[in-house]
């Protein structure tokens, strides 16, 4: 008898506690959008599946926070910022900028997008939060979700949990969040707007833009090399037209990886003890703002555009200057085929979310230079 009592003592049973259960709940809820509801599954199944497995009564000596567990080595990446970098890789390695690089005046919609950020910032000070903290939550406001994992690390190890899944779930509903901001913004006539194709831009161009970037970002940003580094070879290696087995590796098989990784190492970080405090709450809350902020300043900006160019663009474009890409270059367009069937703004779009990109990056890189000292 003493000897089963023992073993029901290890077992989950014995140890649960009301918070694990409402953190299962939510990790369910993740897999619930990620599966019924086709938002992002590619990050919100391994996210929720994460959150469960975290939150399991009895687990905690086995996570990811109990030294030398299997959990605690994956984390590894996580904690000192290693997967963000392959998932940079990744992204270059499948991103074509040739519309970018076609009308390069769209980077400025991936710039005002940024505005979220340092709203972000603002807000957190205001909420009590020291400058470094605030400094990691901001990044949300990007909509980027390895950036904030990144950033967060360097500047607020012990937020990373929250803040990673914040970013991660605004990224997810991006179809939810911004086809109101845009109505509320955007009149019906600028909504029809159409705009030319873009011209075709050569193999040298395309060659010359990651090398070309990369010198002129990292210089901007010291502390952002190692993302739009990564994000810049990536896509040299797509571009070259030599490297195709090294530009497949990591537009497939690498980035599925360290995707499946660093969701379910995210995930399992939100230990109920860890992740159910008042912070959590208001690092949401400024997200939600943030990412709001954030498409609203590119919807804005690209109306100022209009005031001074001859040929007009199509000032919906602006929202997806967050860097949530493809998803939210995806909705702009879905939007303007409601009002004009034949309008196709995809590949406009795609400008300013490139952009959007390097733009959270570089602002990354700034915050952590100036506040990692």
């Amino acid at each position: 008898m003493s000897e089963l009592l023992n073993f029901f003592g290890t077992t989950g049973i014995a140890q649960f506690e009301w918070s694990f259960l409402i953190m299962i709940l939510v990790g369910l809820f993740f897999v619930y959008l990620g599966i019924a509801k086709d938002y992002e599954p590619l990050l919100l199944v391994p996210i929720g599946f994460g959150i469960i497995l975290g939150n399991l009564p009895g687990t905690q000596n086995y996570g990811v926070y109990a030294t030398g567990s299997v959990m605690n080595q994956l984390y590894y990446g996580v904690k000192f910022g290693v997967y963000p970098p392959l998932i940079f890789l990744g992204i270059g390695a499948m991103t074509d900028f040739s519309t970018l690089i076609a009308n390069p005046k769209l980077i400025l919609l991936g710039a005002a997008a940024q505005f979220g950020i340092f709203a972000t910032f603002i807000g957190a000070i205001y909420l009590g939060f020291s400058v470094t903290e605030a400094g990691a939550i901001g990044i949300i406001g990007g909509a980027d979700g390895p950036t904030s994992i990144f950033l967060s690390t360097k500047l607020a190890p012990h937020l990373v949990g929250p803040i990673a899944i914040a970013a991660y779930s605004y990224m997810a509903l991006v179809p939810v969040i911004q086809p109101p901001i845009i109505k509320l913004l955007i009149t019906k006539k600028e909504r029809v707007i159409r705009m030319k194709t873009p011209r075709i831009v050569t193999k040298r161009e395309k060659i010359l833009f990651p090398i070309v970037g990369c010198l002129i970002t990292i210089i901007i940003a010291p502390g952002s090399s190692a993302l739009l580094g990564m994000l810049f070879f990536g896509n040299l290696l797509k571009e070259s037209g030599l490297t195709d087995r090294l530009a497949k590796t990591a537009s497939n098989a690498l980035i599925d990886i360290v995707t499946i990784i660093l969701g379910l190492c995210v995930g399992a970080s939100t230990q109920a003890d860890v992740f159910l405090k008042l912070t959590s709450i208001q690092i949401f809350v400024l997200g939600a703002l943030s990412f709001g902020v954030a498409t609203a300043s590119g919807l804005l900006f690209a109306k100022f555009m209009n005031l001074f160019l001859k040929e007009k663009i199509n000032p919906m474009i602006g929202a997806s200057g967050v860097s949530a890409v493809p998803d939210s270059a995806r909705v702009v367009h879905v939007v303007g085929r409601k009002y004009d069937k034949n309008n196709f703004l995809l590949m406009h779009a795609m400008a300013p979310n490139v952009a959007g990109v390097i733009g959270s990056a570089v602002a990354a890189g700034v915050l952590l230079g100036i506040l990692g000292q």
